[in-house]
């Protein structure tokens, strides 16, 4: 089994399969989002008070950091197929749960089960590595990245339409039926893989902190992404009121900002085959500065004009592009490190960098309630401007 397994490692990836995989990835994590544009009328069908309603949220990105930490990790002792059918299962069941909970207690307990079975996209990004060569690696790593964020980014409009159109219901059961299609096609088209490893579950989840500790690279990569991830958060979590607020936006037109924010997701495919090519350090630097000058814009225009308009749809493309772009640079640095520790090294660096994101998302609303747009845009200027102090201390290798 091991020979069978180096020989994946080594073979190069088709196109089609990192398009299914990639796929995969985008249909999966938009299960994330789909909730945020509908706690109002979720809250009113289960009972939930409107100060209690944020726990919706919350609740799902609970259930996926702690995927991230205690069931990633299992890729590296289990075959790696088997482990993505049972959580794709697991989540079939909460989403079918979610549509037709009659009250709160249900529907808060299949979103954390939605969580859970959501870190299959997370165990689908390092077996797209091991499948592709070395030297495909960033562009692989880049192309499957970039249909995890398509799925990040188009999950909020996408729900918000379909709810306009049905139910908010319907986004779950929706998603469902693609889930069940999604789960026979990975079955019939992945391979298996099979670790090594002989090291036990306890030994495994004792080992992260271990790991952490002796990947420098590990930490530094999380911090960058956290920080901009947590910038990208409060960006997305305050500007629709910023964009009701001001230009008087419905629904419908804050679905449709939040549609222009999709083309930054270009920069996840160009960012890893420019890593292939040695640029990691500096398009990392340049990941940051542009994140900082994105909100800095947001900042300078202000009033309620189109011209204000437009720049503020080319600061969230910008933003978009710095956060998807760094995170394949991220995501390839760990990579790089070796396939044993594969799924523990991506399990952690997702999970630290979506802790930043979870505070972004909190102290989004907190800024904006009492400082307004000004207070929002400082706080998220400051977040990649720490990033860059902390990567000026980088040594070039």
């Amino acid at each position: 089994m091991m020979q069978k397994e180096q020989v994946r490692e080594n073979k190069r990836i088709s196109s089609g399969m990192v398009f299914l995989m990639a796929a995969a990835c985008g249909l999966i994590v938009a299960n994330l989002y789909y909730a945020q544009t509908l706690v109002g009328q979720i809250s009113v069908s289960t009972g939930l008070s409107s100060a209690a309603a944020g726990i919706i949220v919350t609740i799902t990105q609970i259930g996926y950091v702690a995927g991230l930490l205690f069931i990633v990790p299992v890729s590296d002792l289990i075959e790696n197929r088997r482990l993505m059918t049972l959580l794709l299962a697991a989540l079939f069941v909460a989403l079918l749960a979610a549509a037709f909970a009659p009250n709160a207690p249900l529907f808060l307990t299949a979103s954390l089960l939605i969580g859970l079975g959501s870190v299959v996209a997370q165990i689908l990004v390092p077996f797209a590595t091991y499948m592709a060569s070395e030297e495909q690696r960033g562009r692989v790593v880049g192309n499957v990245m970039s249909g995890l964020l398509l799925g990040i980014m188009f999950a909020r409009p996408l729900a918000s339409f379909i709810a306009s159109m049905w139910k908010w219901q319907a986004v779950f059961a929706m998603s469902a039926i693609l889930i069940a299609v999604l789960t026979i096609l990975l079955v019939k088209l992945l391979p298996q893989r099979r670790p090594t490893s002989s090291t036990s579950y306890r030994e495994l989840i004792v080992s992260l902190g271990k790991l952490f500790k002796d990947t420098p690279i590990l930490r530094r990569r999380a911090f960058y992404q956290a920080c901009l991830f947590g910038a990208f958060s409060l960006f997305w979590t305050a500007i629709p009121m910023q964009l009701t607020d001001r230009f008087g936006m419905s629904q419908q037109g804050i679905a449709l900002f939040a549609l222009a924010g999709v083309g930054g997701a270009v920069a996840a495919p160009i960012s890893g085959r420019l890593a292939d090519k040695g640029w990691t350090r500096l398009l990392t630097g340049l990941a940051m500065a542009i994140a900082a000058i994105s909100f800095m814009l947001t900042y300078l225009f202000q009033s309620n004009s189109t011209t204000d308009l437009v720049l503020l749809v080319l600061a969230a493309i910008m933003l978009d592009m710095a956060v998807s772009g760094n995170l394949v640079l991220g995501q390839r640095a760990i990579y790089s490190l070796g396939s044993e520790a594969r799924g523990r090294l991506n399990g952690l660096f997702m999970s630290i960098f979506f802790v930043g994101g979870a505070i972004g998302s909190f102290i989004a609303g907190l800024s904006y309630a009492y400082g307004g747009w000004d207070v929002t845009s400082w706080i998220g200027t400051a977040l990649p401007l720490a990033a860059l102090v902390y990567y000026s201390t980088e040594k070039r290798s």
